[in-house]
């Protein structure tokens, strides 16, 4: 019984590294999605062209986690960076999910951030990733007996671009 097992682990094992590349480009892989050839990166404050204060300060600061989260990427200032990511919030709008059945009050809301970013490798200039209307949403409950605040949901969103927008920033395949 004991030798079947150990068979059978190595047969799996033997097809799961066969099927690995080195290179994300060439199949799987295990290697880091993101460009390696970049080390540093910088994050300015995102602008924000909406009546949404504060906003830009919680985006930057969540797309900088998920930077240190999910990339082998150190940050920096822009003037030592390898590359820089630069945006602005363009809209904020808030979306009803759902109402009270019979009365027809807001249940349950969603806070929608679009964004623009850029990219940009700072030493050639060249433009790795360009977005535009790029957005998320983030829900709360504002009905009682919850009550949730509107922060809530610019958390959610923030955080859920945040994630989306890293993500997109890996090399292309």
């Amino acid at each position: 019984m004991t030798r079947m097992i150990l068979t059978f682990l190595g047969v799996w094992t033997a097809l799961l590294l066969s099927g690995c590349a080195s290179d994300p480009t060439q199949g799987y892989s295990f290697a880091s999605a993101h460009d390696s050839s970049i080390k540093t990166v910088a994050v300015p404050i995102f602008g924000n062209d909406t009546f949404h204060t504060g906003l830009e300060l919680t985006l930057t600061e969540d797309i900088i986690k998920q930077i240190q989260n999910q990339t082998p990427w150190r940050i920096t200032s822009p003037d030592r960076a390898d590359a820089i990511l630069t945006g602005d919030i363009t809209d904020v709008r808030l979306r009803s999910l759902s109402t009270r059945t019979g009365v027809g009050f807001v249940q349950e809301m969603a806070v929608e951030i679009t964004v623009s970013f850029d990219f940009v490798d700072n030493r050639s200039g060249r433009t790795l990733t360009s977005r535009a209307g790029y957005s998320a949403l983030g829900a709360f409950v504002p009905a009682n007996p919850t009550g949730e605040r509107i922060s809530v949901g610019y958390r959610g969103s923030a955080e859920k671009l945040a994630t989306d927008l890293v993500g997109d920033l890996q090399s292309s395949w």
